[in-house]
């Protein structure tokens, strides 16, 4: 699977809508939703199409950094290790967990074309919690990408905070580098590993003008 899909997919995993609409619609009708807008979105705005990062942040912030649960994610992604955290580590490692997932879907934005989503029927009890949305991407060469999206029911509404690519869940692949850097240093070297990746990242950004991370690289993290 090519790069943009990859970038793509775990852009999604964070994409939601503003306003109460979301936290009253399904967990499938809103990732269709949501899938659909990221694509509109991305397909019209000449300035994310030029590869703009301001506007591309700025897509970001508005409407996906509010409406994920980044805690929950990171908290699965250090995996035991959560537990023995303090309050404040909890908040870096949240903090610069999201940073890092930022340069992931603002790159993948940039690059949307001419794909478009399907979606599989929907399977879940009327009162479960946490539910898996399938989804596929269609893309003009090649074979469809089987896409899964994690979400939870909180009091807000439903959020994702996981996505599965092609067999891989987003949570699973950080958190074997995650446990290196944790064994070797401690949850404060994991902090001070993703601190210093987004660094780099926000460096190279501010150098190119354009987003730079994709998922390929998250092992990098404790490298």
């Amino acid at each position: 699977m090519n790069q943009f899909l990859k970038k793509l997919a775990f852009s999604l995993v964070a994409f939601s809508f503003m306003g109460a609409a979301a936290a009253q619609e399904a967990p499938d009708a809103l990732i269709k939703r949501l899938s659909e807008e990221i694509l509109a979105t991305a397909k019209t705005d000449k300035q994310i199409q030029s590869g703009n990062q301001s506007r591309i942040q700025q897509v970001v912030d508005q409407k996906i950094l509010p409406h994920v649960d980044f805690q929950r994610t990171t908290a699965l992604a250090v995996g035991r290790a959560w537990r023995q955290a303090t309050p404040e580590q909890k908040s870096q490692l949240t903090e610069e967990f999201k940073k890092l997932l930022t340069y992931t879907y603002t790159g993948a934005i940039s690059q949307v074309t001419d794909q478009k989503f399907e979606y599989l029927p929907f399977r879940a009890a009327p009162d479960d919690k946490d539910v898996v949305v399938n989804t596929r991407v269609v893309q003009p060469r090649g074979e469809p990408v089987q896409l899964g999206y994690r979400l939870i029911k909180s009091d807000s509404g439903w959020k994702i905070y996981d996505v599965n690519v092609l067999g891989a869940w987003l949570i699973e692949t950080y958190k074997g580098s995650f446990a290196t850097e944790i064994n070797k240093s401690g949850i404060d070297g994991l902090i001070a590993s993703l601190k210093d990746r987004n660094q780099k990242l926000a460096s190279t950004v501010a150098r190119t003008g354009k987003a730079v991370e994709s998922p390929a690289k998250a092992n990098e993290v404790a490298k």
